[in-house]
């Protein structure tokens, strides 16, 4: 796992109390190139990528000493370290000039002097890779499975369920983060919890402090019914693909199928999400008639309860009723604005000019830095930078954008997609149908690729120059 880039991801789920402590810092999105060589102590090859405000001139000179068999090491503009299997990264560096150092190989037995060597000898911060101890990673090179688009699932109920609301009785249940099923069943069992857990990085992780202690509001008849109600409403929802004893490594932080009062497992800060204090628009949703009557915060509803839910008033009413069980105020909260973490950051993201030849030439040749692209945008300038699916990833002023399907085993590579031509390996999301709008001569375009969802690679605008 590139821990480096999950860093912020964690940020992310840190609403249900994901959190880590790790020290190795945040990388910022631009890999400027890198440079493959062997290691002067080790005699070992290596790859390095130069991550950040280095310029290609300070990057390529950093390469230029090195040596790879004898030779002079190979330094490649705009492209990163790539290897079959590594043992895990050594990350270098600070005030926004990196380097990641990709050490390759796939014996764990080499691990911990892998690990020393970083550390101890060369002054860095070693990122195991799964062998090594790290997560188990299928996104080449984010460090998480690659994102899967969501499905609308339709199933016949079960046995002894009533029929279903869509067509021939059955029940249809996005296959979203933010997707429900039909009120009083069980998403788990109505949709795929597989495709949901590749949306967000999921992992098992402890509940609060002394969640299960006896909780004598149970015994209150008023406040079971709303703890009873509540874990109705969040088993019917995707929620319970990563907060349930059912998920793959175990529960992360907080569990419907707790033993005494679930709420306990809550850290306060994904309470007052709950509460709607802390705005989470930036995680997207559905309109409740697309999602069996669910909904949660949307730009046009953005106190709502980070909780998908049917009823959102009592939704708010719940979360902030346990907050003020706990001595909470809003207040409290008051320097958390927003709640989505680094989907946050995507979405108010300023470009920058393009520099090092990125945007769009005159030929229709595109170019961006940072590896290879899962998603492709070409918009008008000023167009808010695009977020997460289903409602945030198509902003006003799209003018083009592809899709790499998640069977794809890479993404686009820099140089090979032409504007206005869809490569084999990629689909057109937009426009829907028919070749997009030309390019005007003279005029300013926001590119925006990402390697993966939430993982930006290029976002800069650049002026169009016609042949």
């Amino acid at each position: 796992m590139i821990r480096t880039i999950v860093i912020p991801l964690a940020a992310l789920v840190s609403l249900t109390g994901c959190l880590r402590d790790d020290p190795v810092p945040t990388l910022p999105d631009v890999v400027v190139g890198s440079c493959r060589a062997t290691n002067p102590f080790s005699k070992l090859e290596e790859c390095r990528d130069y991550v950040g405000a280095w310029t290609e001139k300070q990057a390529a000179d950093d390469c230029a000493p090195q040596q790879l068999e004898g030779k002079r090491a190979e330094f490649k503009l705009g492209t990163r370290c790539s290897y079959p299997a590594v043992l895990g990264y050594c990350i270098l560096g600070g005030n926004g000039v990196f380097t990641r150092i990709h050490l390759p190989g796939d014996q764990a037995s080499a691990c911990a002097s892998t690990e020393r060597g970083c550390e101890v000898f060369g002054g860095g911060l070693f990122d195991p890779a799964p062998v090594c101890g790290g997560l188990v990673t299928e996104g080449g090179g984010t460090g998480l499975p690659t994102y899967q688009p969501p499905v609308l699932v339709c199933k016949d109920p079960l046995p002894g369920e009533a029929a279903g609301k869509s067509a021939n009785g059955q029940v249809c249940s996005w296959s979203m983060i933010s997707g429900a099923t039909e009120p009083g069943r069980d998403f788990e069992q109505y949709s795929d919890c597989n495709i949901v857990r590749t949306q967000r990085p999921y992992y098992a992780a402890p509940t609060n402090a002394d969640a299960t202690r006896d909780d004598p509001r149970l015994n209150d008849p008023a406040y079971k019914a709303e703890i009873d109600w509540m874990k109705k409403e969040i088993t019917a929802t995707a929620c319970v693909c990563c907060h349930k004893t059912t998920a793959p490594q175990g529960a992360s932080n907080w569990y419907v199928d707790q033993p005494g009062n679930f709420i306990n497992g809550f850290y306060d800060r994904g309470l007052a999400m709950g509460a709607g204090w802390i705005n989470t628009v930036g995680f997207g949703a559905y309109p409740p008639e697309q999602n069996n009557g669910f909904s949660r915060a949307t730009p046009e509803r953005p106190d709502d309860s980070i909780f998908v839910t049917t009823d959102p008033a009592r939704m708010k009413r719940f979360f902030e009723a346990e907050l003020a069980y706990r001595g909470k105020t809003k207040a409290d909260f008051a320097g958390q604005v927003y709640g989505a973490g680094p989907l946050d950051d995507q979405r108010f993201y300023v470009p920058n000019a393009c520099e090092n030849g990125e945007g769009v030439d005159s030929s229709g040749k595109l170019t961006w830095l940072g590896g290879n692209a899962r998603y492709v945008y070409v918009m008008a300038k000023g167009t808010r930078s695009p977020g997460v699916a289903p409602n945030l990833d198509l902003p006003e002023g799209v003018i083009w954008r592809l899709d790499v399907p998640p069977t794809a085993k890479q993404g686009l590579a820099s140089g090979s997609v032409t504007y206005g031509v869809t490569p084999e390996a990629a689909a057109q999301k937009f426009p829907a149908q028919g070749s997009p709008a030309a390019l005007v001569n003279g005029s300013e375009y926001y590119l925006y690729v990402l390697q993966d969802i939430a993982f930006p690679a290029t976002r800069c605008v650049f002026t169009y120059r016609a042949p």
